[in-house]
């Protein structure tokens, strides 16, 4: 059977959504979906006989199996036979309103919608649905409507009363949000929170009296929350209250003496009204307390740092206390140096805070972010030692961090420990799951390569330069060392131009690349090309190699400039060269192969 054209178009629309859940109600599947399976509806102003109800029924279900089996036209076709056998039907009328709602049309899914939530008023999520909708559609009264409704029919349900105080903030309506965060207070007991919304909104409405109230009937409500009190006093702090304030923080700390809360709003209210001298005096009295928590000294410095950053205040006060802190602090706590290192490097005294991070690494041996710190600085430096005394106990302390392993293989291989560096690359590699990067992978399998050629191991050198290509084509450095080494021995020399031409692209002004690829082409006999890449390596930037000079000597002479050769051989010679024909060429002013 043929389906109608409106059917289609239907079915070509709703298979562009991932389901029919509701895009206008965060209801919750599960709930709603099993009172409306049976098809039976709370209230309905009509009455069904018993073959119209099975009916009825029957349609339903099979337009929910059909939902689920992603024939949408045809649940969407046996809902319209649902409500032509009962049009007041709330189930019927909600699950195809969202149908409407993928559709795009909004006017036919909001008029289901609502003859659902008319006909079923205690059914929670078709009203939740219809809020939500009204919201979308900036129907915000009309929102606040059904919300209040809701609240009257399911008082159990707290998150009505929040959307609730969500939209009146809104409409900037706060005697109804007062009156709402009152409803919530009532079941849920008065809280920080809510007061200092109230207090809020009390602020907003010029009416100071009833603002200073809310808080101080906190305090009265729990007395013995002196955290609450400090509460009261920043707030009057904030509104130029700073007598009260001060009484309030002294009160506190005469019951409390190391409440750090208190220490600190008293530190500010020093600082507030000019008491420099004491406010320096209360910050230490704070951060040099043992018996504060270091968590509290930490958020406390962070803040600290914050307000003195935004006021423009220079470095010196932080870092005197910083100092004074590590001097007395909890040997056993690294939170407080590594706070003082990441403050260090963001005023760029990354020298300084070198020392900072090494007693963090003595305290927190597990602590990657001061060790990777620590271990990029060693790098730059290209201090090996450093990097190898570094990267050991890295991997100890967190033997998946495959970084630890490259860098200590990179620093082995030049300390000419390769061994050493072959052994850290292998025990890398079985480090490696389907998460590792492939190109940290490519690059382990690349640098064994280049030990591998360096003990005469060439087989085991391509094999491994085969597997870096494998994790990752485009690994320059490997292309590049697999490339010469192939045009050194002469062979698969077609192979090595490809790979060679590969990181000439990538990085046209790299010496090094450029000579590989000019000395492929002078193997190959493409002598002229090989002069115009040679000469492009001589012209790029950067130090050149004594190899680089011979190279340019040879492929000179072979395009017949005997004398340009010459000078490239004797520079070469004066540039250290090992090579063992050079002299040679010098002395018979002819190319002689090695």
């Amino acid at each position: 059977m043929r389906k109608s054209k409106i059917q289609i178009k239907i079915a070509t629309l709703l298979l562009l959504c991932v389901g029919c859940a509701s895009c206008s109600a965060p209801r919750r599947a599960a709930e709603p979906q099993m009172e409306m399976q049976t098809g039976r509806d709370a209230v309905s102003p009509i009455t069904l006989s018993t073959d119209q109800q099975r009916k009825y029924d029957y349609f339903f279900l099979e337009s929910s199996r059909l939902k689920l089996q992603n024939d949408y036209a045809g649940a969407f076709s046996l809902l319209q036979h649902c409500l032509a056998i009962n049009p007041h039907a709330s189930s019927a009328l909600y699950e195809i309103s969202q149908y409407y709602m993928y559709l795009k049309q909004v006017p036919q899914g909001q008029a289901a919608l609502e003859k659902a939530v008319e006909n079923d008023p205690d059914n929670y999520w078709y009203s939740q649905g219809l809020a939500t909708l009204y919201q979308q559609q900036d129907q915000i009264d009309k929102a606040i409507a059904v919300m209040e409704s809701m609240s009257n029919r399911f008082p159990d349900k707290i998150e009505t009363l929040y959307s609730l105080l969500d939209l009146y903030n809104r409409q900037e309506k706060y005697d109804k949000v007062i009156d709402t965060l009152n409803r919530i207070e009532a079941k849920t007991g008065k809280n920080e929170q809510l007061s200092m919304e109230k207090f809020r909104i009390y602020l907003q409405k010029k009416d100071n009296k009833k603002a200073f109230h809310e808080i101080e009937s906190l305090v009265a409500e729990y007395p013995m929350d002196l955290r609450y009190q400090v509460v009261l006093g920043d707030v009057y702090m904030q509104n130029g209250k700073k007598d009260e304030a001060y009484k309030l923080y002294k009160k506190v700390l005469e019951t409390e003496p190391d409440n750090a809360m208190a220490m600190y709003s008293l530190a500010s209210y020093y600082e507030q009204t000019g008491q420099n001298d004491l406010y320096k005096q209360q910050l230490d009295t704070l951060l040099l307390n043992e018996k504060v928590p270091a968590d509290t000294k930490v958020n406390v410095m962070r803040q600290f740092i914050v307000e003195n950053n935004q006021d423009g205040k220079d470095s010196t006060l932080i870092i005197s206390l910083f100092n004074r802190i590590l001097d007395r602090q909890d040997p056993d706590d690294s939170q407080m140096p590594m706070l003082y290192a990441q403050y260090l490097i963001s005023k760029n005294m990354n020298k300084e805070s070198l020392p900072v991070l090494k007693k963090v690494l003595d305290i927190d041996p597990t602590n990657t972010a001061a060790r990777m710190t620590l271990l990029g600085d060693a790098v730059r430096r290209e201090d090996y030692k450093q990097v190898i005394d570094l990267c050991i106990p890295g991997t100890e302390s967190n033997p998946d961090m495959l970084e630890f392993y490259f860098y200590l293989a990179i620093a082995y291989n030049q300390a000419e420990r390769q061994d050493d560096a072959l052994a850290t690359c292998k025990k890398a590699l079985e480090r490696v799951t389907d998460k590792s990067k492939k190109e940290m992978v490519s690059d382990f399998y690349a640098v064994m390569g280049d030990i591998y050629h360096s003990k005469d191991q060439n087989v085991q050198a391509y094999a491994a330069y085969d597997s870096a290509l494998v994790y990752n084509p485009s690994n320059i450095g490997a292309l590049n060392n697999y490339a010469y080494y192939l045009s050194v021995e002469r062979r698969d020399l077609d192979k090595a131009e490809e790979m060679s031409y590969k990181t000439v692209k990538a990085e046209p002004n790299n010496a090094t690349y450029l000579d590989t690829y000019a000395w492929i082409l002078f193997e190959k006999g493409n002598y002229a090309e090989a002069r115009l890449y040679i000469d492009n390596a001589i012209k790029s930037d950067g130090e050149k190699s004594d190899v680089i000079i011979e190279h340019s000597g040879d492929i000179y002479y072979m395009t017949g400039d005997v004398d340009g050769a010459v000078k490239f051989w004797k520079q070469a010679l004066k540039m250290g060269s090992k090579s063992k024909s050079l002299q040679k060429k010098i002395d018979k002013k002819k190319y002689i192969a090695e």
